[in-house]
């Protein structure tokens, strides 16, 4: 059977808070209850099939929402707070995650191979040197989900990845302005609550 990586490490201790970026009538429905929070499903989404939320950053949750790749520009911008249990995390800063899903990649690569199906590949936008249409990753990730459901091994409830994006924030630096925190929630239970951010207030 197949096991992916052993489990005792792999739950993130407390809670984490997310933000997704959206359009202030769809934060508005989900927080008040009237909907629910669309899964993304698109074939090149980072890490896989999810809920999509920034780690703790606000701001570029907004900034997704004000100028969303590939979509028109959202005329009311808005983000949507969640509480979040990662559960049985895919922690891609984690080197025995790491490992699993180069492991993976060997095999799904030779899977196609055996299909005779051509490898998809990672794409940039424009001028943007970042690969933001994640294509084989993403394959490579749903692989491994189904994999594990074929051999009833228990899913991963999410998955996390830390990606270095954008420019350098001064020349010779190894700091760039569009790093973050991503989490892709798999498992919809993890998702504990939604809120709309509020501002800070002056105190005392």
């Amino acid at each position: 059977m197949f096991v992916p990586s052993q489990k005792l490490y792999t739950a993130e201790p407390g809670l984490i808070i997310g933000f997704h970026g959206c359009d202030q009538f769809v934060r508005d429905a989900v927080a008040s209850g009237r909907d629910v929070l669309w899964k993304s499903e698109n074939e090149y989404d980072w890490l896989g099939h999810g809920y999509y939320f920034w780690q703790n950053n606000f701001e570029r949750a907004f900034e997704f929402a004000s100028h969303p790749p590939g979509k028109p520009v959202s005329e009311r911008p808005a983000v949507l707070g969640a509480v979040l249990s990662l559960g049985n995390c895919l922690d891609l800063t984690d080197k025995k995650c790491i490992k699993v899903v180069e492991d993976i990649y060997r095999e799904f690569s030779l899977t196609r191979f055996i299909e005779d199906k051509t490898l998809s590949t990672n794409k940039s936008i424009g001028d943007s040197p970042d690969l933001l249409l994640r294509n084989l990753d993403c394959e490579v990730l749903e692989f491994l989900h189904a994999k594990m459901k074929r051999e009833n091994v228990p899913p991963y409830d999410s998955v996390r990845g830390v990606f270095v994006e954008g420019k350098p924030i001064f020349e010779g630096a190894g700091i760039y302005d569009k790093t973050h925190a991503q989490i892709c929630i798999r498992n919809p239970n993890c998702i504990l609550g939604y809120f709309v951010p509020r501002e800070r207030v002056a105190w005392p």
